[in-house]
């Protein structure tokens, strides 16, 4: 059944149903005003809560504590009063705060005096020869499965990379029994050394005692390989082994499916599309939109929360979620502000939050080689465009990713540059020897998502837009 939007003006739009999409809109629909929420899943929840509505995985330990916490926020969204409509891919969003939304087929336009931006994070490519094999996934998909539909590997399964989720996704397949051969951990070993003077948050923050016990859990029942430098996936049109290196030690093994994860990235394609000022993070090695301390970009009226506006984790979305919303009600209805938490109480739960954060940065910053590829490997997935392709275009004359479109046509497939555009900024800043901000990112502009020429022209149109376009 498709859903609608009620009116054509809202107080608050809120774009994603994840941690920091789900307090937002409680949080401003609490506060009396007209509050929507826009997502593109089936339900609410977002990656880390995925399916949390839904999900066949009932015993609580398997997925772990931290995910049913999700469930609170679902049910604190639904006594808000918030109107939420899921299954709505939100396509455009303009600096008047105009948002084009594609709801069964048909699309439609809202107005909003705050947006809200929530639309979490993407896991970072990991460009190695053979990551387009079928049977190489990446650790977030094997999740999504894993969450909404409770499937576990049963083949010959390698899990490479490294951070926190790769140990969650290991610990959450053994727990619902699936099978795991090996773990190859990429860690780069200087890496261990760099977070050293940040280990003591890292130590009395929430993260340490959870990560300890997981990755024992996990180092109990699978074989770990640590210091991995070179990784590959080979096959004849699927997958059939995974070769690496670690110290001196050389060793191909058979596979059925590699996981691939470095870590996360802030999904910036709507917020660059809407012209929010994005500057690159050095220490995450990604884009991260400019923001003040309220979450308020450089475009007015909208505001980001949650991994979308700088890698945190879930805990510390909520609270920035919180912390946006709170901004709204200021700045909207001030008198409705009494009612909710007192900004300086938030910030002191986002700092709580984000304690031990720069640790875990510093540890799993993912090494050179599996962020910048050579030769034969594939960078844009959608366009088959390899890294010689790319280097090769910069040698007669392509000066950024922008160019780089006319030249190989990278970033333009469906993708719209989500799977490449790290890749290709990094490595044309390394051919240029240039800084990734001084290369730049693709130009986005709408729609962000792909949608058919139907849906266009089902948007409701004025005698005025008709008589535009009609020649006399």
């Amino acid at each position: 059944m498709t859903v609608a939007p009620k009116r054509e003006a809202y107080d608050v739009v809120v774009i994603g149903a994840g941690p920091a999409g789900l307090a937002a809109a409680a949080t401003s629909a609490e506060a009396g005003l007209s509050t929507l929420l826009l997502d593109e899943n089936i339900g609410p929840g977002g990656q880390v809560f995925r399916a949390i509505s839904s999900t066949p995985v009932t015993e609580r330990n398997q997925l772990g504590a931290d995910y049913w916490v999700g469930a609170d926020l679902v049910q604190a969204l639904r006594a808000s009063g918030a109107e939420v409509i899921h299954r709505a891919t939100v396509w455009s969003l303009d600096r008047n705060l105009e948002i084009a939304v594609s709801i069964g087929g048909a699309s439609a336009f809202v107005k909003a005096k705050r947006v809200i931006l929530a639309t979490g994070a993407l896991e970072r490519p990991f460009p190695i020869p053979g990551w387009t094999l079928p049977g190489v996934m990446t650790a977030g998909a094997a999740q999504t499965m894993l969450k909404s539909s409770a499937l576990v590997p049963d083949g010959r399964t390698v899990l490479a990379g490294q951070g926190p989720l790769l140990w969650l996704l290991a610990a959450q397949i053994l727990r619902l029994g699936g099978r795991i051969d090996r773990i190859l951990d990429t860690t780069e070993r200087g890496n261990y050394f760099a977070a050293l003077p940040h280990a003591f948050a890292f130590l009395t923050s929430p993260y340490f005692a959870k990560g300890l016990s997981m990755m024992r859990e996990v180092k109990a029942k699978v074989q770990v390989v640590s210091g991995v430098t070179e990784l590959s996936a080979a096959g004849d049109g699927q997958l059939a082994s995974v070769s690496y290196v670690a110290g001196r030690k050389r060793e191909t093994i058979p596979a059925d499916l590699l996981l691939l994860h470095q870590g996360v990235v802030p999904n910036v394609n709507l917020a660059m599309a809407a012209g929010v000022e994005h500057r690159w993070d050095d220490l995450q090695l990604c884009w991260s939109p400019v923001l003040d301390a309220s979450g308020n970009s450089s475009v007015a009226g909208i505001a980001i929360a949650g991994d979308g506006a700088g890698i945190g984790g879930a805990n510390a979305a909520v609270v920035r979620g919180r912390i946006a919303a709170r901004a709204a009600v200021d700045a909207l209805a001030p008198a409705a502000a009494a009612k909710l938490t007192a900004m300086a109480t938030l910030r002191a739960d986002l700092a709580k939050a984000e304690r031990g954060r720069v640790f875990l940065d510093t540890l799993f910053r993912p090494a050179p080689q599996f962020r910048i590829p050579s030769g034969d490997t594939i960078v844009c997935r959608c366009e088959e465009v390899t890294a010689k392709d790319v280097l090769d275009s910069v040698a007669i004359g392509a000066t950024g990713p922008n160019q780089l479109k006319a030249y190989r046509r990278t970033g333009m497939g469906p993708c719209q540059g989500r799977l490449c555009g790290l890749t290709v900024t990094e490595l044309m800043a390394q051919a240029r020897g240039k800084s990734p901000q001084e290369i730049g990112y693709y130009r986005l502009r709408a729609p962000v998502k792909p949608i058919t020429l139907a849906e266009l022209a089902a948007v409701p149109k004025t005698e005025a837009d008709v008589k535009a376009v009609v020649r006399g």
